[in-house]
């Protein structure tokens, strides 16, 4: 198991690119099985769960080319479905939740798509119901056998429908979008999620030959097609990243540009830092976190206690809640952190505690931090990081802590974050890693 020693109350300086997403390069190499023909792919971040996807999809018989650095290439013209049910399948598919995104393609193509019950990251209930009703409803049988934990789909030909889902899933929608693609008819998805990177991959599709209409909105028509051809297509820069990066600005006193972030695809994320009195300035397509040796939270106009909470998108993503709870401990002023969607992510602030920072976890969804102003630093503790993100909001707290802190179970970081202890070094952290 690896570890980071990192000695914290360091002042960072220079510049910093953020890594292709994540969430969508997972669904961009799954929707590479749509078709026979190649299909490029560039910006692909060089993480734990994304090589894990291109060595199944290897594995299953797709012709992997890396191209150079984040840059591949996929062919999916000669699989081996055999592969699915074997064990060695169902070790590595259950060790990466993202797998469940190429049961869609599969059955779309070839009329059948198994997966073993997916794993990922602990933070709570993160059901798979919407993925196999919508699947239902294009008329595929569901499959499952309980002993194994094994999930199955099969259709002779899948058959457009009108569905309302019962929750915006982003990974349940992309599935879905991915199935209809090919169905027989238009599929209409309502409640359908809309992030940036189910945008991306509707957009990548279109160019492959789909007909969606409704990109971008809730309310999304898929018009099936016989055959899907080649494409080229960048992934966008890691948004998760880009408010990991602002949120350790903040908390060191540094100055950051963060290159090339895709503004227009961050949503309300500038503004949520804004209100917790973080400086945000955009240069072209960079932006520029200025040094700031203090940060006010704002309040509610009449004067209670701002809330900070997640939401599907247009929402503020709950991906970066941990970031904005870890940020508020050396802030002046207090705010509430509510995580609706997921009911185990605020688990880690008792490692904050320990580290002297002043938090009340009401219950698994919410905790109130009382911002200390940087009078007093937190301090340099020994903990273990327990999921992505969680794990990143940690690193953030030891940077800016006296003394040198040990964090164990990095690979959940590696998960998410490419190469990160070289990136923080190249910016003036002091972090090395111990194996």
């Amino acid at each position: 198991m690896g570890t980071f020693q990192i000695t914290g109350g360091q002042r960072l300086s220079g510049s910093i690119t953020p890594q292709g997403a994540k969430n969508e390069a997972l669904q961009i190499i799954c929707a590479t099985l749509l078709t026979a023909e190649r299909v490029t792919i560039s910006n692909i971040p060089d993480i734990v769960d994304v090589n894990k996807l291109i060595d199944i999809l290897a594995d299953l018989g797709v012709k992997v080319q890396r191209k150079g650095h984040g840059i591949y290439s996929f062919k999916a013209d000669d699989l081996n479905l055999d592969y699915l049910e074997s064990d060695e399948f169902k070790v590595k598919g259950a060790s990466l939740r993202g797998s469940i995104m190429i049961v869609g393609p599969l059955l779309a193509r070839f009329g059948k798509g198994y997966i073993p019950k997916p794993g990922g990251d602990k933070i709570g209930r993160r059901r798979l119901d919407t993925h196999f009703e919508g699947f239902q409803k294009l008329g595929a049988k569901f499959r499952y056998k309980p002993g194994e934990s094994f999930y199955g789909v099969e259709a002779k030909k899948l058959k457009g429908a009108y569905m309302l889902l019962d929750e915006a899933s982003v990974t349940g929608t992309a599935n879905i979008v991915m199935a209809a693609a090919l169905a027989e008819g238009t599929t209409t998805i309502y409640n359908a999620a809309c992030e940036p990177y189910l945008q991306q991959l509707c957009k990548m599709l279109n160019r492959m030959g789909a007909k969606i209409s409704g990109i971008g909105s809730n309310l999304l028509s898929i018009e099936g097609v016989s055959e899907l051809g080649g494409c080229d297509h960048r992934v966008l820069p890691d948004m998760i990243e880009i408010g990991s990066w602002i949120g350790m600005a903040a908390m060191t006193s540094s100055e950051l540009r963060i290159k090339d972030v895709s503004f227009d695809d961050l949503g309300v994320i500038p503004t949520v830092f804004s209100k917790m009195g973080i400086k945000v300035q955009r240069e072209n397509d960079d932006l520029i976190v200025p040094q700031q040796d203090h940060y006010e939270i704002e309040t509610f106009i009449d004067g209670s206690i701002l809330t900070i909470a997640d939401a599907p998108w247009p929402g503020f993503t709950p991906d970066l809640l941990s970031i904005a709870l870890v940020v508020a401990t050396q802030a002046r002023g207090s705010v509430l952190i509510h995580q609706k969607m997921f009911e185990s992510r605020l688990f880690f602030v008792d490692k904050l505690i320990d580290m002297g920072a002043q938090i009340i976890l009401c219950d698994p969804h919410r905790a109130t931090v009382i911002g200390m102003d940087k009078a007093t630093p937190l301090k340099a503790t020994t903990m273990t990081s327990p999921d992505i993100r969680a794990g990143i909001s940690l690193l953030i707290a030891a940077l800016s802590a006296e003394g040198t802190s040990t964090i164990h179970n990095i690979e959940q970081i590696d998960r998410g974050y490419e190469n990160i202890d070289e990136r923080l070094r190249a910016i003036g952290a002091q972090i090395v890693r111990v194996n």
